[in-house]
């Protein structure tokens, strides 16, 4: 194999691993520009992996081919995704609980209720059926462009879909009169308010925009690279979004470039175990890899990012 070959294929599986990181790190951007910090974000990518891996093996079992089976564990992670986010909105917005223990609590649950439910649903096992979930899609033409063909436009409906989603949520945050409002209430919420912007409602918007699409980013996992769902499917992904967001300064396009980078941490982790020089290093250390690099990036982002003023703090529209 040519050093080309390998080059574009660990950029190929690097965007792979980034995809699930980007529709994550969108998510917490959404919540927290609105002024509710999301911690829930590694629950709410087990309930969308999981809500994908049931209905996408029932819809397959009903006789859908594996795009269609795909598409409704994809919107069924999304709606499972709101309804879960709802939890933390109301707890946080509505009965100004700590937003920390809140989301805490939010991937406590999924860790819990989602392996009861795969073990009621599947005869005990501790995982969904395997299932064909999305296939690779070629963009003609450009697909075979040496390099940046295999790399780039041979990928998962999902990665094409997320990296769309980036420069939508750039342009929606920063072009659009929601965008406007949704960042005034995480900036300066009582601001807001005395112009007639309604504070608790957009961050209800902004957590379940949230929910929906850090449930996607848990289903592209379990409808791309695994077919299923399992307790350690995510397995801390979620953590790494949050790092995204924060390395990426709260900007859809540096998230997208935070959460390529942990993607090609991961690639190579993946790729270093085909060399024998590697055979002789424990396995825990490659393993670990991307969470160090995680730890030395959030690190290193302490002090250089500014985070939406109003982050975190409750508001009271009758003490205004």
């Amino acid at each position: 194999m040519d050093v080309l070959t390998i080059i574009g294929q660990l950029l190929n599986t690097t965007l792979v691993f980034a995809t699930a990181l980007i529709f994550t790190s969108l998510g917490g951007i959404f919540s927290e520009k609105s002024g509710v910090t999301n911690l829930g974000l590694e629950g709410l990518m087990v309930f969308g992996a999981f809500a994908a891996g049931v209905f996408g093996h029932y819809a397959q079992a009903a006789g859908l081919d594996g795009f269609a089976a795909a598409s409704i564990g994809l919107c069924a992670a999304i709606v499972l995704g709101i309804i879960v986010s709802l939890i933390h909105a109301v707890a946080s917005i509505t009965f100004k609980a700590d937003q920390v223990i809140s989301g805490i609590v939010i991937n406590f649950l999924a860790a819990g209720s989602t392996l009861y439910m795969v073990k009621l649903l599947f005869d005990g096992a501790g995982e969904t059926e395997l299932i064909s979930g999305y296939s690779r899609m070629p963009i003609p033409g450009l697909s075979k462009i040496p390099l940046l063909g295999d790399a780039l436009f041979n990928a998962y409906p999902t990665t094409y879909l997320a990296i769309i989603l980036v420069f939508v949520s750039y342009f929606v945050l920063y072009k659009t009169p929601f965008g406007l409002r949704l960042r005034s209430v995480g900036e300066h919420p009582s601001a807001a308010d005395t112009v007639g912007i309604k504070v608790n409602r957009m961050r209800y918007v902004g957590v379940m925009i949230s929910g929906a699409l850090a449930a996607v980013g848990g289903a592209t996992i379990t409808l791309t690279t695994t077919g299923t769902f399992a307790h350690n499917t995510i397995s801390g992904q979620g953590y790494i979004a949050i790092a995204a967001m924060i390395f990426g300064k709260w900007n859809p396009i540096g998230a997208f470039g935070a959460a390529v980078f942990f993607g090609l941490a991961q690639a190579v982790r993946n790729y270093v175990q085909l060399f024998a020089w590697t055979q002789s290093i424990p396995p825990e250390i490659i393993y670990m890899l991307p969470y160090l690099l995680t730890i030395i990036v959030l690190v290193a982002a302490v002090g250089r990012s500014s985070a939406p003023s109003a982050l975190g703090q409750p508001y009271d529209p009758s003490k205004r």
